[in-house]
């Protein structure tokens, strides 16, 4: 995808501490978008999806709108529950692209047929790739819960694992 504005982005995820691949998720979508539309995923559907979270949505929901105020001051956003993988993305027209890991990016074929359905245009898509821990695996809630590594990628305790 070029480096062209978009009036409006959407990106998600549960955002239960925000670790280094958050945060090149969110610049990215900051960078892309004009307006970013954040779908934070709801503990209902953490749960259905098999996630433990730390905290309940309301906690990561301030934690997510005082980390984006504090980076981006000023900017556009909005912050809407997820209940499904698709959200805002697919509910409103005005969202122009979607900026996603790897894994996430796999869904936006049937987001697009989703959209097609309602008339939408289809997104376009940024893939952005995963940010690496020392060990060479990806940054991730689950292995910051599992106290495999920290926030920023480092190993705890000496513990490797992918």
């Amino acid at each position: 995808m070029s480096e062209k504005k978009y009036s409006k982005v959407a990106t998600g995820g549960t955002f239960d501490g925000i670790h280094a691949g958050h945060r090149r998720l969110l610049e990215r979508s900051f960078e892309l978008g004009e307006e970013v539309v954040i779908g934070l995923t709801s503990d209902e559907f953490a749960r259905k999806e098999g996630k433990v979270t730390r905290r309940p949505y309301p906690e990561r929901e301030a934690e997510l709108e005082a980390f984006i105020e504090g980076r981006f001051p000023g900017r556009r956003f909005t912050i809407a529950k997820l209940d499904d993988y698709f959200g805002p993305g697919i509910a409103s027209r005005d969202v122009k692209a979607l900026v996603a890991s790897p894994e996430t990016g796999k869904r936006v074929g049937l987001a697009n047929d989703l959209r097609a359905e309602r008339g939408f245009p289809p997104l376009e898509l940024a893939v952005i790739d995963w940010v690496e821990a020392e060990d060479g695996g990806p940054i991730s809630s689950t292995r910051i819960r599992k106290g495999e590594i920290d926030e920023e990628g480092r190993l705890v305790g000496g513990r490797a694992g992918r």
